[in-house]
């Protein structure tokens, strides 16, 4: 049965902690019937073995998705040495075994310096990633062979939190992009006794952090006590995707311009590509970007 979108439209964003064995569509859906909210989307996708923050966005709030890990990603993690999976994680099939009973904490750290800074990573051959189309995970499933192309990243900190053989738990901060299961895979490489993710718990995306998130138990609370109010309190503005670009405040003349999608002029922030738009009052209007060419401001996304 189809659910009943009888709620007034929500724009924002949710910082939901999501539960291990769920998807991210999983969660999305959820959303949607709690909420009784067509446009529902999420930003930053986490396996269904993973955990831990997924920025849900509502209504306009799907129209700056794009923008949430552009400043980045931190996760906690649990690498087991001395296996290896064709997924790199727990659920994928032994490929390899070898010996970690010599490991020490010591060569760990020395490794882990290595895969800081800017690098190419491998992703994953069971990873989303689409070719002809296809996610590649699909692809590998049905037994073809697939090639995947390294891709620029940057781990800005890897830090070891616990060390008990053969079990390593350490903290990343990483670029968008990264995958923390080639990560675990590289380093077992590295060491010459492989390893496999065996846990993973995204502790932020973007301005989101673990500590400040919500279960999805704890919305459907808010909604069942009092439908959708409560919960539109868990709501972040559309403009907190954005903090890491400049405001523009802008008088009524330049705000009309705008609204109609035409290129303004500003004396301020001209060195940033990307900035964030408001009125006199404080609304956020728009995001725009900046045109070097004709030293002008062009409206990218309209959110009025």
């Amino acid at each position: 049965m189809c659910p009943c979108y009888l709620y007034e439209p929500m724009d924002g964003i949710l910082n939901i902690n999501k539960a291990t064995g769920m998807t991210s569509h999983d969660v999305v859906a959820s959303i949607r019937r709690l909420l009784r909210q067509k446009r529902v989307g999420h930003a930053g996708t986490l396996d269904p073995a993973a955990s831990g923050v997924l920025p849900i966005c509502t209504g306009k709030g799907t129209r700056v998705a794009e923008y949430l890990s552009e400043s980045g990603k931190a996760y906690r993690a649990e690498i087991v040495f001395g296996v290896e999976t064709d997924t790199y994680d727990s659920e994928g099939a032994v490929v390899s075994t070898a010996s970690a009973a010599d490991l020490t904490r010591a060569q760990i750290e020395q490794v882990l310096q290595r895969f800081t800074g800017q690098q190419m990573q491998l992703p994953p051959r069971y990873s989303a990633i689409k070719l002809q189309g296809q996610p590649a995970y699909k692809l590998a499933r049905a037994g073809e062979d697939i090639s995947l192309e390294p891709r620029p990243i940057t781990i800005y900190r890897l830090e070891v939190i616990d060390w008990l053989a053969p079990r390593l738990t350490f903290a990343v901060e990483c670029s968008k992009g990264t995958y923390i299961r080639s990560l675990a895979h590289d380093i077992g490489k590295q060491l010459g006794c492989g390893a496999y993710l065996a846990a993973l718990v995204r502790t932020r995306c973007g301005p989101f952090s673990l500590a400040e998130s919500i279960t999805l138990e704890q919305l459907a609370d808010a909604v069942a006590d009092d439908n959708s109010q409560r919960a539109a309190r868990f709501l972040y503005p559309l403009d907190i995707a954005l903090q890491q670009y400049p405001a523009l405040r802008l008088d009524d003349v330049t705000v009309e311009r705008v609204l109609h999608g035409k290129a303004f002029r500003h004396d301020e922030h001209t060195h940033a590509d990307l900035a964030r738009v408001y009125d006199s009052a404080g609304r956020f209007l728009a995001i725009a970007s900046w045109d070097g060419q004709r030293e002008l401001w062009q409206p990218r996304k309209v959110l009025l």
